[in-house]
C-alpha cells in the first residue's frame, strides 16, 4: 500500500512540475488554448488518443459492453480506431488546420459563425458544448473514483474531491501546453499498461483458448460476431463512439494546434496504431470479465445477483492483476483520464470565455483577461462536473451516450457538410443542429437508451443539412 501511494505521489508531483513549466511559457490565450498552434505530430497523436480514451473506456465501456456483448464489443474497438481515428485524421486533419488559418478561428463555434454567417449557431454551439460536456467530464470522474475506491479502499466521495482538485490545479496552471507536454508521458504509460493488462489476463485465464471456451459455456453468443443484445444496440455503440469524433470539439481542437501537413501524416499513423492497441485490449479484457467475477467471489460488483456495471472493471483489476503490477494499471487509467478531462475542460471553458463572453459581451477584452477567465472557468467547470459525478445520475455508458449523442447531433451536420461543400446553407446548418439535438433528447426522455437516441440524433443531423440546403440553398 505504501509503495503504491509513493508512486502515485511521485506521479502527481511530475504532473504539477510540468504544469509549472508550461505556465511559464503560457503568455497568451493562444498559448493557453492551443499551445501557440505549433504542436508537433507525436505530441498531437498522443494527446488525441489520450483525449479520446479514458476511464470511460476502461471502467464504463469495458465493463458494461464486455459483460453484455462479449467478443462482439471488439467491433467498437475497430470502429474507434479505423473510423474515429484513422478516418478523422485522413479526411479531416488537413482541412481543419487549413480552415482554422483561413477563417482565423480558435473554436468550433467561431468557425460555424463565420462559415454560415450565423450568430445563432455560435451561441447555440457554445451553450451546447458547455451543457453537454459536463456529463462527459462527470463520467470520467466517476470511473476514476470507482477505481480509487477498489484499489486503495478510499471513499468514493473523497476520491472524487481529490481528483477534481488535482485536475483543476494542473490544468489551470498551463492549459493546452501543459496537457500536450504530459500527454507524451501519459501515452507511454498507457502503452505499457495495456500490454501488461493483456499479458496478465491471458496468463490468469489460462490462455486465449481457455478464456474463449469459458465464455462459450456461459453463453455461446458471447463469442459470436453479434453478441446477445443484438445488432442494433451494437451498431449504435459503434456509430456513436466512432462517428461523433468527426465533430467533437475537444478532438477537432487538436488539428487547430498541430504544426503542419507533414505532422498530420505522421500523427495519423501513430494515433491509429495507438488506438488499435488501447481499444482492442480494453474491449477484449472487458469481454473476459464473466470468466473471473461472480456474485460469490466479488459481492461488491453485484447487487441482488445483478452486475453493477461501473464496478465490474475495478473489481476485476484488483482480483486479477498482481499486486506488484496494479499500480501500473492504475496509472494507465489515470493517465488516459487526466488528458480527457483536460481536453473537456479547455473546450468547455472556451465556449463561455471565447465564444460567449468575447463574442457577445466584450469584444474588446484583452488577451490577458481572456486567459485569466479561461483559468477561472476551467476550475468552475471541474466543480460542476464533480458535483454531477457525486450524484451518479446513470451508468458511465449511459452518461457518455447522451453527452456524445447530443454533441454529435449538434455539430456533425453543420461541421462536416460545411467543411466539404459550399452548398451547405445557413438554414440547413441551423435545422440540422436543432432537429438533431431535439430528436436525441426527446428519444432519451421517452426511455430509449442513450447510445441509440444519440445515434438517431446524429444521423438526423447529417441528413437534415443537405436536405434543407437543397430547398434553401447557400449563396455560393
Amino acid at each position: 500500500m505504501y509503495l503504491k501511494a509513493g508512486i502515485l505521489i511521485a506521479y502527481a508531483l511530475m504532473i504539477i512540475i510540468i504544469g509549472v513549466m508550461a505556465m511559464r511559457k503560457t503568455r497568451s490565450f493562444s498559448d493557453f488554448f492551443l499551445g501557440g498552434g505549433n504542436i508537433g505530430p507525436w505530441m498531437t497523436a498522443f494527446t488525441y488518443g489520450a483525449a479520446y480514451f479514458s476511464a470511460v473506456l476502461f471502467i464504463g465501456f469495458a465493463g458494461k459492453v464486455g459483460w453484455g456483448f462479449g467478443y462482439s464489443g471488439l467491433w467498437i474497438a475497430a470502429g474507434n480506431a479505423l473510423v474515429g481515428v484513422l478516418g478523422v485524421w485522413w479526411l479531416m486533419g488537413h482541412r481543419i488546420k487549413k480552415m482554422s488559418i483561413e477563417y482565423k478561428v480558435h473554436t468550433m463555434a467561431e468557425y460555424l459563425e463565420k462559415r454560415y454567417d450565423s450568430k445563432f449557431l455560435k451561441l447555440f454551439s457554445a451553450v451546447s458544448i458547455f451543457v453537454f460536456m459536463i456529463p462527459y467530464c462527470a463520467a470520467v470522474f466517476m470511473g476514476l473514483s470507482y477505481l480509487f475506491r477498489s484499489t486503495f479502499g478510499v471513499d468514493y466521495t473523497l476520491a472524487l474531491a481529490f481528483m477534481g482538485l488535482f485536475t483543476a490545479l494542473y490544468l489551470v496552471m498551463g492549459g493546452y501546453r501543459s496537457m500536450t507536454m504530459i500527454d507524451v508521458v501519459f501515452g507511454m504509460i498507457m502503452v505499457v499498461g495495456v500490454t501488461l493488462l493483456l499479458v496478465t489476463t491471458l496468463v490468469k485465464g489460462g490462455g486465449m483458448a481457455s478464456i474463449t471456451a469459458g465464455l462459450s459455456t456461459i453463453n455461446p453468443k458471447l463469442t459470436a460476431i453479434i453478441g446477445p443484445p443484438g445488432w442494433w444496440p451494437l451498431f449504435a455503440l459503434v456509430f456513436l463512439t466512432s462517428v461523433a469524433p468527426f465533430a467533437m470539439p475537444q478532438l477537432v481542437q487538436k488539428f487547430y494546434a498541430i504544426k503542419d501537413k507533414r505532422s498530420i501524416r505522421i500523427g495519423m499513423v501513430a494515433s491509429t496504431a495507438f488506438a488499435i492497441l488501447v481499444t482492442g485490449i480494453g474491449y477484449f479484457i472487458g469481454a473476459t470479465i464473466r470468466n473471473f467475477l461472480n456474485p460469490e467471489n466479488a459481492p461488491a460488483a453485484f447487487s441482488n445477483g445483478k452486475p453493477i456495471f461501473d464496478a465490474l472493471m475495478p473489481e476485476f483489476l484488483v482480483r486479477v492483476i498482481p499486486e506488484s503490477l496494479l499500480i501500473v494499471i492504475l496509472l494507465l487509467i489515470l493517465s488516459a483520464s487526466m488528458s480527457t478531462l483536460a481536453a473537456l475542460v479547455l473546450i468547455s471553458s472556451s465556449s463561455i470565455v471565447k465564444d460567449f463572453y468575447h463574442g457577445f459581451i466584450n469584444r474588446e477584452a484583452s488577451d490577458k483577461k481572456l486567459t485569466l477567465l479561461m483559468r477561472i472557468f476551467s476550475a468552475f467547470f471541474v466543480l460542476l462536473s464533480v458535483i454531477m459525478a457525486y450524484y451518479k445520475p446513470s451508468t458511465i455508458v449511459g452518461i457518455l451516450g447522451i453527452s456524445w449523442g447530443a454533441i454529435g447531433a449538434v455539430f456533425l451536420g453543420p461541421f462536416i457538410w460545411g467543411m466539404f461543400t459550399k452548398r451547405a446553407s445557413k438554414y440547413g446548418a441551423i435545422a440540422s443542429a436543432v432537429i438533431g439535438l431535439a430528436l436525441c433528447l426527446i428519444l432519451y426522455i421517452e426511455g430509449m437508451p442513450s447510445p441509440q437516441a444519440g445515434t438517431i440524433g446524429m444521423i438526423a443531423s447529417l441528413v437534415v443539412n443537405p436536405l434543407v440546403s437543397l430547398f434553401v440553398p447557400a449563396k455560393v
